[in-house]
């Protein structure tokens, strides 16, 4: 098969952060009225791997196929494009991928015209792409984060030329408004508001596949969240690598406080927002999370180490002064507060001494729920470079300690729910008893409950009668 190279990954490329004003505008397909003849009675299926952004590029790419008529299945057999939306934060996805294609690629040997693709930040690195493209001939369509909104006319290129295309440019990015989305869920929405990193961790791959930080303007943000209030949507979550530094490349006035506060004023019950960085975490967004009651008292704050030194060589830019006076003043300034965490076990060469901060860190802030990794080297970061004398055998046994230390404060807190009553958004019923349902208190808190499947989509009060650690089981109040 003939491969078409349009545009290969440089991670130098990735790195680069001129100062230029963003570039705006919607997205549009040269080849419409074919691909509504193309797409015509046939079906698509989409496989997506990682955060909450990969999901919210799916929602986006479902919209643009389904807007000239491909409809979705959950049977990749069934379908005539395959897309795997994938991740590169940790190796463990990867992996995933890798074993995922494995199942998919029969499916393309038995229809030539099946449009395979791969798509997301795992293919935005060369070395990566490379083994892909060794690895698996039957791909036959490799895109990165930054050509979503030309997918259909990367699908006709395939469809019609019978080639295998790479269309993956390392640049910093500009905001596209797609309007053709199809959301995963009825009740439940995501709201990007901005895209990219300019933090460059050294472990961390996302500015590279992400390019820069650029914000959405606040009236298209506003525009969206008010279409999603008028459509009943119970609950939104502002995305953005780091949604803290929203608008400090535009000159509009607005910050992300603004965004918080003027969502909540147009009264959608709940407001989530993911990821913030402990260095953009600003006063004044403590003070508005502290004064709507429709803002959820519920921040994930990635701390990663508890060390000087550890954060310094990780390029976090905070200090653990700086972490723990942010942590005072909001656990002061938002009552009830809820805070979740991300933490690398085992970077290049993490002393004794400076994994026992991490843990004095934790026992200080005492997280309700909290991410933890062993480290992970990503090609092309400066962290992958590091010579490293931890031995993986010591990495395992220093997670497995952070994990107990977690845990006394996490079942603490889930222990403190018994007896109390608690507003529940309920999302969907269990797989294994019809009678079951789930959902999520305020403080993100996973609930099981008896009750009717019409309860789905809507917000109920729930007594809760156990503490599973993780998990809670309740009962409906007032049935």
């Amino acid at each position: 098969m003939k491969t078409k190279i349009v545009n290969y990954p440089d991670l130098v490329a990735a790195r680069n952060r001129e100062k230029s004003e963003t570039v705006f505008f919607d997205a549009s397909t040269l080849h419409l009225d074919e691909m509504k003849k193309i797409a015509s009675g046939k079906k698509y299926y989409i496989h997506t791997y990682g955060c909450q952004a990969n999901v919210r590029d799916e929602e986006t790419m479902r919209g643009m196929l389904e807007s000239v008529g491909y409809k979705k299945t959950e049977k990749p057999g069934e379908a005539d494009v395959i897309i795997i939306n994938t991740c590169a934060v940790r190796e463990n996805a990867e992996d995933k991928v890798y074993g995922e294609i494995g199942n998919l690629k029969k499916y393309r040997r038995a229809n030539k015209k099946l449009v395979l693709g791969i798509c997301g930040c795992m293919v935005e690195q060369p070395e990566i792409l490379q083994i892909l493209q060794d690895k698996f001939p039957e791909v036959n369509l490799y895109f990165g984060t930054h050509e979503i909104d030309q997918l259909l006319d990367l699908v006709y290129e395939v469809y019609s030329s019978d080639i295998r295309l790479i269309s993956i440019k390392s640049k910093q990015g500009e905001v596209i408004e797609n309007k053709n989305v199809v959301r995963n869920n009825e009740y439940k929405a995501y709201v990007n508001i901005i895209y990219g990193c300019n933090k460059f961790c050294t472990y961390c791959i996302v500015p590279y596949t992400r390019g820069k930080e650029r914000s959405r303007k606040f009236s298209d943000i506003m525009d969206e969240v008010r279409e999603l209030k008028k459509a009943n949507y119970q609950e939104i979550t502002f995305l953005g690598q780091n949604v803290n530094a929203y608008g400090k490349d535009l000159d509009e006035g607005h910050d992300f406080a603004d965004v918080l506060e003027e969502a909540a004023k147009m009264g959608i019950p709940r407001i989530r927002f993911t990821t913030s960085h402990p260095w953009d975490f600003s006063s004044k967004m403590i003070e508005i999370i502290a004064k709507y009651e429709n803002i959820m008292k519920c921040i994930h704050l990635p701390v990663q180490s508890g060390n000087d030194e550890v954060l310094r060589l990780m390029g976090r830019r905070y200090d653990r002064e700086h972490y723990l006076n942010l942590v005072k003043e909001m656990r002061e300034k938002i009552p009830g507060l809820s805070l979740s965490t991300d933490i690398i076990v085992g970077f290049p060469n993490e002393t004794e001494e400076q994994f026992q901060d991490t843990l004095s860190l934790v026992d200080i802030v005492k997280y309700e729920s909290a991410f933890t990794f062993i480290y992970s080297p990503r090609r092309g970061t400066p962290a992958a470079k590091m010579v490293d004398n931890v031995t993986y055998k010591e990495k395992s046994r220093r997670f497995q300690e952070l994990v107990k230390h977690l845990e006394v404060n996490i079942e603490k807190d889930a222990l403190s729910y018994v007896g109390h009553i608690y507003k529940v958004l309920v999302d969907g019923v269990s797989k294994t008893d019809e009678n079951m349902l789930s959902g999520y208190t305020e403080s993100n808190k996973l609930v099981h409950f008896k009750g009717d499947k019409n309860l789905v989509g809507k917000i109920v009060d729930v007594k809760i009668l156990e503490s599973h650690t993780y998990s809670l089981i309740g009962e409906l109040v007032n049935g």
